[in-house]
């Protein structure tokens, strides 16, 4: 998959013309997949090449700046999960001042007409674009008839399990708030992820006989407090594979920490993880978070949680299929 960033039309070549589905996408979650889907068919039908467009940061981060973490999938995560899709280029657009201020026809002729080539466009209902969120959907077909493509509208679709009215990134992000993390891959269509590079810690773990590789927090949204099944996938160094794990995420009161903290305990393992890249998916919510009265209570509880763990990942099924 290429990746084009930038708005200008003088930026380098974006290729030949292209179906382009176009959205935040945050999670990439199910109903972003029919979206994107319809793009999918439209390229192999007219012969265009299969494109996603989407804008970093998230226009809530810049409206919001001083708002609570929500992302689901930070950029390099959803690049990762295009490129799973099957998309052949991901146009990031740098959402700021110069693309907010855009007209909704300054939009059409800059960045869909001129910049990505754009010969059919797809989007949700609810898109809106331009200056103010002036430009709708059909504002986008009147557009799209002056400009030389072609507008295709997908209308939301239903949440099928029954977990949520329909399925949304906010819903997604309620269930993995509420540690329910089965509901949020129902909605996902894949396990919530948290990746990152391991960083050095306090090695407490290590000491309790559980060292543990510790991820950043920075930027994503905190599920729910506590303890986790997980299945981790260490993408790159000598450890490169899948491993089943339990994992921490929180405050850590037994040691009276005051920044969140999501560290994971591979089973099975022995190594040196420290900067390698990790993708830890979240499969169950074993219990919140506790605080101990001595370190023995708390070993003897992680020990419960390994077991658990362990069963939970020998039996799980992909509960979005």
């Amino acid at each position: 998959m290429e990746i084009f960033r930038g708005l200008s039309p003088e930026a380098p070549s974006a290729g030949p013309p292209t179906a382009v589905a176009i959205g935040n996408f945050d999670g990439v979650h199910r109903g972003h997949r029919a979206v994107i889907d319809a793009a999918r068919r439209a390229a192999s039908a007219q012969g265009l090449r299969f494109s996603v467009m989407t804008f970093e940061p998230h226009p809530r981060e810049v409206f919001q700046p001083d708002a609570p973490p929500f992302r689901l999938t930070p950029e390099a995560l959803k690049a990762r999960k295009m490129a799973g899709l099957g998309v052949e280029a991901l146009f990031v657009l740098p959402f700021g001042p110069d693309l907010s201020s855009l007209s909704p026809e300054a939009f059409a002729e800059t960045v869909l007409m001129r910049r990505i080539g754009a010969r059919h466009v797809v989007v949700g209902a609810d898109f809106r674009f331009g200056a103010k969120r002036a430009g709708d959907v059909s504002a986008l077909r009147v557009l799209g008839e002056r400009f030389g493509f072609t507008v295709e509208i997908v209308e939301k679709i239903g949440d099928p399990s029954g977990v949520a009215p329909e399925l949304s990134s906010s819903a997604a992000r309620t269930a993995l708030q509420d540690g329910r993390p089965v509901d949020a891959a129902r909605i996902l269509g894949d396990w919530h992820r948290i990746e990152g590079v391991v960083e050095l810690g306090d090695q407490r773990g290590r000491e309790l006989g559980y060292p543990t590789a510790n991820l950043p927090l920075n930027g994503v949204l905190h599920p729910a407090y506590g303890v986790y099944a997980v299945k981790v996938d260490v993408l790159d160094g000598a450890h490169q594979g899948v491993y089943d794990a339990v994992a921490s995420l929180g405050l850590r009161p037994t040691f009276e920490k005051t920044v969140a903290n999501f560290e994971s305990f591979l089973f099975d393992f022995s190594g040196d993880l420290y900067g390698a890249g990790l993708s830890v998916s979240l499969v169950a919510f074993l219990r919140p978070e506790l605080k101990f009265n001595d370190i023995q209570a708390l070993i003897d509880q992680m020990d419960q949680d390994s077991l658990d763990a362990r069963k939970i990942l020998a039996a799980v099924e992909a509960p979005w299929i």
